[in-house]
């Protein structure tokens, strides 16, 4: 059975210095942290299990970090990568539209603003597209409206 490819992991003289000293003073994250003690251990061509061990990750980790070192750089190696994510269903405005949404008085037939009705109004209103009365709570949570005062239409106590 032939071993896997190991990605070479080749640091300068002052790359080295820098990740000795990134490790040994400061604070820094500890995936970081991590990350800078697997490329000095990979830069002394060490078999990625022995690095794992050394430095308490899996074998996997110990590729993942060799191969972004060789084919970005050391920095991208240590640093996370950005998280998209979803972009936010309401932005200022929408939010702003919700809290007075919030704080009128609630439709007919009803008693209060509901987060189910909340969110159906902002829809029939092409505030938004679509949205859920979680989003609704969590935006409304956000800001500094009190649901269930006296002040605020968003609940009954």
């Amino acid at each position: 059975m032939s071993k896997p490819k190991q990605h070479r992991v080749e640091l300068t003289g002052d790359e080295r210095t820098r990740l000795v000293a990134f490790t040994t003073t400061g604070i820094a994250a500890a995936r970081e942290l991590r990350r800078a003690r697997i490329l000095l251990l990979a830069a002394e061509d060490r078999r990625d299990a022995e690095v794992a061990a050394a430095v308490g990750c899996c074998s996997a980790t110990v590729e993942r970090v060799r191969r972004r070192c060789a084919t970005a750089g050391v920095e991208a190696a240590l640093r996370d990568r950005p998280r998209p994510g979803a972009a936010p269903l309401l932005d200022g405005k929408g939010t702003a539209y919700l809290v007075a949404l919030a704080c009128s008085d609630p439709p007919a037939g009803e008693a209060a603003w509901t987060l189910r009705l909340l969110a159906d109004r902002l829809v029939a209103l092409e505030v938004v597209e679509r949205i859920s009365d979680e989003t609704v709570r969590r935006a409304l949570k956000k800001t500094t409206s009190s649901p269930g005062s006296a002040r605020s239409g968003a609940f009954l106590r």
